[in-house]
């Protein structure tokens, strides 16, 4: 089930590229919103959609961009969403940028965890990746990588080419180890970027304890002065590592780690928790957020099609017998052979079309067609089951429509076709009241769809 923050949180800080005082409120949000930026400092509260659509930028972090409204270093507070298994969530800023904090997601996360995370009432999508993808940055050597998995893994590698960095590589096994392995990890830059940033006005809101400044060059008292000076310091020195001090390495492969954090922010961006494994080596915020875009054509490909991926040689959850059981239809108006899956939110039902369907004799006797009201029928009775499987005793009760809303059919029905019809609860049964979107498949194309009502009653007994 998609899953949001309990309550409200806030957090404070300054800007690592803007300097400038930020107070952030994360807030619940209800299903299928995603992650919504709303910037209250400006007039209306414009908001900005965590989409990779709106990205414009990704020098030195990733910035999104809405009908010229920004919110810029937008990475790691995505990745502390995703890494608390978060799908929906307002992210009030006074500011285009989120508190820097200590450059890591770790503070994001405990602020969500001081507040709790609540499973909410519909399903969680997925973008199942079944066949490998890759994109690849021929001028940097970047390239990411994703291969099918039944969980959202990543191994980043990285490589400088520098002696005091070396190459590192880390992994993630399953999202639940964010918060220790991973969420820590800060941020990095080398002596070299930190010069020219400085000289550009950039990271006016950095300090030695928020970002890991690795030293690949000489460390000129022209520079020391510099740093002295951005870092409010009365002396800048390096460590034995090659690091400027006041900073100890959280993990030997701290860079590698914060690394993997940035591609599980980015690809937050492609708007959909995803089932595969990442390989990245030397990612960047440009391959990253070029790699989201290909995801999100994916799954928009993915959600068209929209097809359910069951094994149909399984073993039903119920056969026909056992829907006999729960329900009262019988033939030749029993329009389900079979029930594959259930679940208290959603259920997954099949038909069998034959040219023995009896009212193929008269729709059509030259060309024979599913009437469609059958079809929607057949929806029916598969989110029936739904309910009645719910109840000690469904033989004393049955469902009732009383809604039918934003039916389509969109490819014909005919002998020869097997229908998969996935019912999902748009909200939860109250007083017997039954909420559906149905969809019925043939292939890989969705053939009817609607939004059903029912109500639950028991029978009357003579």
């Amino acid at each position: 089930m998609q899953k949001t923050l309990q309550q409200e949180v806030t957090l404070s800080g300054i800007g690592l590229h803007t300097g400038k005082e930020v107070k952030l409120t994360m807030k619940p949000a209800k299903e299928n919103t995603g992650f919504v930026f709303v910037r209250t400092d400006l007039e209306g509260h414009p908001q900005v959609e965590a989409d990779v659509n709106y990205v414009t930028a990704t020098e030195r972090g990733t910035t999104l961009e809405k009908l010229g409204v920004k919110i810029t270093t937008c990475e790691h507070l995505l990745a502390a969403l995703v890494g608390c298994d978060i799908d929906n969530a307002i992210l009030e800023m006074n500011a285009s940028e989120p508190p820097i904090l200590d450059g890591s997601s770790k503070y994001f996360v405990e602020a969500i965890e001081s507040v709790g995370v609540a499973e909410q009432n519909i399903a969680r999508e997925y973008l199942v990746v079944k066949e490998v993808l890759t994109y690849s940055d021929p001028a940097t050597g970047s390239e990411i990588t994703i291969i099918p998995s039944d969980t959202f893994e990543v191994t980043t590698m990285v490589d400088f080419g520098t002696k005091v960095l070396g190459t590192q590589n880390a992994t993630l096994k399953h999202i639940s180890e964010f918060k220790d392995e991973i969420s820590s990890a800060r941020t990095f830059s080398f002596l070299h970027e930190l010069e020219m940033l400085l000289d550009h006005g950039l990271i006016k809101g950095g300090d030695i304890s928020n970002a890991i400044v690795y030293v690949d060059k000489d460390l000129t008292p022209e520079t020391t002065e510099k740093l002295k000076k951005a870092f409010g310091k009365d002396e800048v020195s390096i460590r034995p590592n090659g690091i400027l001090d006041n900073l100890n390495l959280n993990y030997p492969n701290e860079a590698a780690r914060h690394k993997l954090l940035d591609v599980i922010g980015d690809l937050a961006l492609a708007g959909v928790k995803i089932k595969g494994k990442v390989i990245a080596n030397k990612p960047g915020h440009y391959v990253n957020t070029q790699f989201a875009k290909k995801l999100n054509r994916q799954w928009k490909l993915q959600r068209k099609k929209n097809v359910p991926d069951f094994d149909l040689t399984k073993d039903p959850v119920f056969d026909i017998n056992g829907i006999m059981r729960l329900m009262p239809h019988r033939p030749p108006f029993l329009l389900i052979d079979k029930i594959l899956e259930l679940s208290d939110s959603h259920v997954v039902g099949l038909k069998n079309v034959t040219m023995n369907e009896p009212f193929f004799v008269g729709h059509f006797p030259k060309e024979p067609v599913m009437p469609g009201v059958l079809q929607v029928e057949a929806l029916a009775q598969t989110g029936g089951i739904l309910v009645l499987a719910s109840v000690p005793d469904p033989e004393n009760y049955s469902t009732y429509f009383i809604k039918i809303d934003k039916v389509k059919f969109k490819k014909k029905v005919v002998p020869g076709d097997t229908i998969i019809f996935k019912i999902e609860l748009i909200a939860p049964i109250r007083r017997g009241i039954v909420h559906m979107q149905g969809y019925g498949y043939v292939g890989d194309t969705v053939a009817v769809e609607a939004e059903l009502m029912a109500q639950v009653a028991k029978n009357k007994v003579d």
